[in-house]
């Protein structure tokens, strides 16, 4: 059988065109389905830009649900260097006037010198203890006490440590007192003198109630003893040169005592770093600042979600084209849903705050919120715990506008909720015109394939008779031609 390169060749008739147009017609459900997976496409991503809003919306509230945000007050020395101060409590806000007379310190004590570090002293056990020298004089000198007591520090337990030939030098004995976990650091220091190593011991705590007492086993040998034993009511073969001492502090006329340089409570919910002794005076004001500006964020991330939802939902005129949520029912709801739990007050006493309109926050004619600045800076100067409770409440309670939306968001964003169902049935619908489109391609491909084979048959069919008819053209010209002669 004659076979066709190239349909309508054989035929000489533009049968290549005709199979184009026919494919063209087949085709047009292909391209209708295009266009509604389009639609769906730009609906599904429109419903992700409106989740992305209402993210950052939720962002904003959850920092306003915060009571921490409304509680900050932020401390200024008049005297720079002598200390810092903050606090978490408004109740600390007010003017002081502080007197640091003494930094808290730790004890720290010296032996006698050692040749080197490697000798062996002697074997033995050692108790570390820490507590109160009470009474007696200290000879600046020596850095020993005279008719000192003792007074034990009851909350904290005594560490032994045991001296073998192990570790029977001093600096064995320096990392058996550091491994120990006892309270205290000991390192060596070389004076530079004949017997030159010198092994010291710090509290790791600051305080007067930090102070060492050094017992040595009366089974230990001499030259440990010797070392070691330090009692401040007793035999003190240490020398002091650093008494433990606690910070001590004047604050509006009362005398404190903080074992520490952090001093809490002293002004109550404030902490004082004390940093040098000195007269200050301070002044602890209330941070409205990051409460405003977390007021503002909110506003703009309503309005940002405004503008979105604006921009999803236009109509162009011009173009006859419509934005992919117009009349969308989710997003009009959900709007619907935020502004009433932003319009509904919050519960409380007679003179509380209840209403956004009180800090200055109200709705205008487009939907969007504005901020009266004059009017926030006054609710915030003058009531900054009423403006905390609008938005925030304590554990366990749901009131609160900064709490509400937080809430509100979630609900929208969970499994069953009303943003997410719509987003899961939009990309089913996706899924399912896919598989449409896949099943109206398999069947115009068939039909093309049998038209394309139909075509290639009459070709082939066509320029058989083509060829017969030009055989018997000759042949009856050339009987013509015979008998003419």
């Amino acid at each position: 059988m004659a076979t066709i390169s190239s349909i309508g060749v054989g035929s000489n008739l533009d049968l290549a065109g005709l199979l184009t147009n026919l494919e063209k017609a087949e085709s047009q459900p292909l391209v209708a389905l295009e266009a509604k997976a389009k639609s769906y496409t730009s609906k599904l991503s429109a419903y992700g830009s409106v989740q992305s809003a209402l993210s950052t919306l939720q962002a904003a509230a959850l920092k306003l649900s915060d009571r921490a945000l409304f509680q900050s007050v932020t401390g200024t020395p008049t005297v720079s260097g002598i200390l810092s101060a903050s606090a978490t409590d408004t109740s600390a806000a007010g003017n002081y006037n502080i007197t640091v007379s003494q930094l808290a310190q730790s004890q720290s004590l010296i032996t006698t010198g050692q040749a080197n570090t490697t000798t062996a002293i002697g074997n033995g056990k050692f108790t570390i203890d820490f507590g109160t020298v009470t009474g007696g004089t200290l000879d600046p000198a020596t850095g020993k006490y005279t008719g000192a007591g003792f007074t034990v520090d009851s909350a904290r337990t005594a560490k032994t440590i045991t001296v073998d030939p192990t570790n029977n030098t001093l600096g064995g004995i320096r990392d058996a007192i550091n491994a120990a976990g006892a309270g205290v650091t000991a390192t060596i220091v070389n004076d530079g003198s004949g017997t030159p190593n010198r092994l010291v011991l710090t509290s790791t705590q600051t305080g007067e109630a930090s102070s060492m007492r050094i017992s040595v086993d009366g089974a230990a040998d001499a030259t440990l003893k010797n070392l070691l034993n330090n009692d401040p009511a007793g035999t003190q073969n240490l020398q002091q040169t650093a008494a433990a001492q606690s910070a001590k502090l004047n604050v509006n006329g009362i005398a404190i005592t903080s074992p520490t340089n952090t001093v809490k409570e002293a002004i109550q919910g404030a902490t004082l770093t004390l940093v040098q002794t000195g007269t200050t005076g301070l002044s602890m004001k209330s941070n409205t600042a990051s409460a405003k500006t977390a007021i503002n964020d909110f506003v703009k991330a309503y309005n940002a979600l405004q503008s979105t939802a604006k921009s999803f939902t236009t109509y162009d005129a011009d173009t006859k084209t419509a934005a992919p949520l117009v009349g969308d029912s989710t997003l009009r709801n959900l709007q619907t849903r935020i502004r009433q739990a932003l319009t509904t007050p919050q519960s409380g006493g007679a003179d509380d705050m209840k209403v956004l309109t009180e800090i200055g926050v109200s709705f205008q004619k487009d939907g969007t919120l504005a901020v009266d600045s004059t009017k926030l800076d006054k609710a915030l100067d003058t009531d900054l715990a009423g403006v905390s409770r609008l938005f925030a409440s304590a554990s366990g309670s749901t009131a609160g506008y900064g709490k509400q939306i937080d809430a509100l968001v979630t609900d929208l964003n969970k499994t069953g909720g009303s943003l997410k169902v719509a987003q899961d049935g939009v990309t089913s619908t996706i899924k399912a015109l896919d598989e449409q489109y896949n099943q109206v391609q398999a069947r115009v491909d068939a039909t093309v394939a049998r038209y394309r084979a139909q075509f290639t048959a009459l070709d082939v069919a066509i320029n058989s008779m083509n060829n017969t008819k030009a055989y018997l053209t000759q042949q009856f010209d050339a009987m013509n031609a015979s008998s003419g002669k």
